[in-house]
């Protein structure tokens, strides 16, 4: 196997190469690549901010909070939201110091499916990487329905709050739900556009998060106590105990930090993506918290007249329901709501970009029927476009559990939440039960602190596995069930079936990729050269 330069950390951008004699320039990110297995196959067009700018603008907090407030009113009220955010907030850190710790170790845009197959004992590598991919890409799928879903209800309920007389029916946010879908199908099909894409959703988010938290709360014609916003506990759910409520309500929360795992993904498509991806995580989680709950208590500060009203609205939308309490007139709140949508739908590019990287990773190591297509890149466009094809209609498949009922949105929240959460266990557990000792580490190592960090990952997801399986309200109906449940069954059942007839004999694990790794770096060698 090829050697790397002793002084491969030290490496300086922007070219991230080194003179090897002979005329010969390597590139250092593409012969650790070669390392482990695979080709320099997607040009390295991100920067660092826009790395952020996909991970930010995909987990986007302060977005994710305007959104769950469709039920975290009900389910613990500003209590929950207040408080909530801090609880996320610090989980979020220990998940983005493990994520960080393993991107930075092992920086390969399989993310944790990849890790699963390093660092799990030879005799279940190949199926703990398998389960993982498996479980990172139905996550990234269930969060790109769930964040469509959010811009198809608030598209709908612009334009409700402009036509009093419309009744909003379930098929109407569905059309919405679909045409957000294609809409921004289209802007991850152009790789060169991409990084700036990026930067253009993170300013989006930021500048529309500054307009609305001076405006709302400096237009607000009154204004409520602090006890009310930091100390109201409400729960409408049918949950005698508040410790049940606030746990069904939390998974609102929880959703505003889900999907630390998006930059990982762009490992190969950034310069010495072990210093930049880290930056990007905790980038990520830093700004989530600063952003959501500044926004949080500017939003209940301004609640105007009683807040049953904007749970109970018409629109279905109780955001813009408080802009326009809170401004007085329609045109203001589509406005302050055209600002969300629009950081909405970079929310579901970003989204976009992160699933199709994740099944065109996957598919590289034949863990996906039809593999041979999904891990194609299209040579001049620089995207894996049939990977973000079908990823994308898929999104609109499982749109279709919206008809069946209204609960659907939380129970997508729930499956991305949970499923992205199994996804980054299976790894930490392998690591732990490796040695963190017995890894090469990258520049972010943490050691003691991240070895809290991996245990409360663990326990988190645990803890979120069962509770968040619990009924959303009681008396249960069909109506209001949780089925998060049937969505777990059903990818066990796909899983278990596509493992039993192909996976287990085509899937390429660590070993086979090993074996191939004299003959990769040589492609890389040779390329170099002209």
């Amino acid at each position: 196997m090829a050697e790397l330069p002793p002084d491969f950390e030290k490496a300086e951008p922007p070219t991230a190469s080194v003179d090897m004699g002979k005329g010969e320039a390597i590139d250092l990110d593409a012969m650790k690549l070669a390392e482990m297995g695979y080709t320099q196959d997607m040009k390295r067009n991100f920067s660092v901010m826009s790395v952020l700018g996909v991970g930010f603008s995909l987990t986007n907090s302060w977005f994710g909070i305007s959104a769950a407030m469709i039920t975290g009113i009900n389910s613990g009220g500003p209590l929950l939201i207040i408080y909530g955010i801090i609880l996320i907030a610090l989980i979020s850190t220990c998940v983005g110091i493990s994520l960080s710790e393993l991107a930075s170790a092992l920086p390969n845009a399989g993310g944790q499916y990849f890790w699963a197959s390093e660092l799990a004992p030879k005799k279940y590598a190949n199926f703990a990487s398998y389960l993982t991919g498996w479980f990172a890409w139905a996550g990234s799928i269930f969060t790109s329905a769930s964040v469509a879903l959010a811009m198809g209800s608030a598209m709908v309920g612009c334009y409700q709050l402009g036509h009093p007389d419309f009744v909003i029916k379930t098929w109407h946010v569905f059309v919405a739900y679909q045409m957000a879908n294609i809409f921004c199908f289209f802007f991850n099909c152009y790789g060169k556009t991409l990084p700036a894409m990026a930067t253009v959703t993170l300013w989006t988010s930021l500048v529309s998060f500054f307009v609305i938290l001076v405006t709302v709360p400096a237009v607000a014609p009154t204004h409520q106590h602090a006890s009310f916003v930091f100390a109201t506990f409400i729960n409408n759910t049918g949950w005698q105990q508040g410790g049940i409520a606030f746990i069904v309500g939390l998974v609102n929360t929880n959703w505003s930090f889900a999907c630390l795992d998006c930059a990982t993904h762009l490992a190969e498509e950034v310069h010495r993506p072990e210093r930049m991806i880290p930056i990007a995580i905790m980038g990520t989680v830093a700004i989530g918290f600063v952003t959501s709950w500044f926004f949080s208590m500017a939003m209940f500060f301004s609640i105007v007249g009683d807040f049953s009203e904007i749970g109970g609205t018409a629109t279905l939308v109780p955001i813009l329901e408080l802009f326009y309490k809170a401004l007085g007139n329609k045109a203001g709140a589509i406005v302050l709501e055209s600002m969300i949508i629009a950081t909405g739908l970079g929310c579901l590019i970003a989204s976009h970009t992160w699933q199709s990287r994740l099944c065109w990773s996957f598919s590289r190591d034949r863990g996906i029927p039809g593999h041979k297509w999904l891990s194609k890149v299209h040579p001049t466009l620089d995207v894996p476009v049939n990977a973000h094809f079908a990823s994308c209609v898929l999104v609109a498949i499982v749109g279709c559990l919206y008809l069946a009922s209204y609960t659907a949105f939380n129970s997508m929240i729930t499956a991305c939440i949970v499923l992205l959460y199994i996804s980054y266990a299976i790894p930490v557990s392998c690591l732990l039960l490796r040695g963190r000792s017995t890894i090469k580490p990258g520049p972010f190592w943490l050691g003691p602190i991240g070895l809290v960090a991996n245990i409360v990952l663990l326990m988190w997801t645990l803890f979120t596995l069962v509770m968040y399986s619990f009924p959303y309200a009681k008396p249960v109906l069909s109506s209001n069930m949780n089925y998060v449940s049937v969505v777990y069954a059903v990818v066990t059942i796909i899983m278990a079936v596509d493992w039993i007839v192909r996976g287990r004999k085509s899937f390429r694990g660590a070993g086979e990729r090993m074996d191939e790794v004299p003959e990769v770096v040589e492609v890389v060698r040779r390329l170099s050269v002209h």
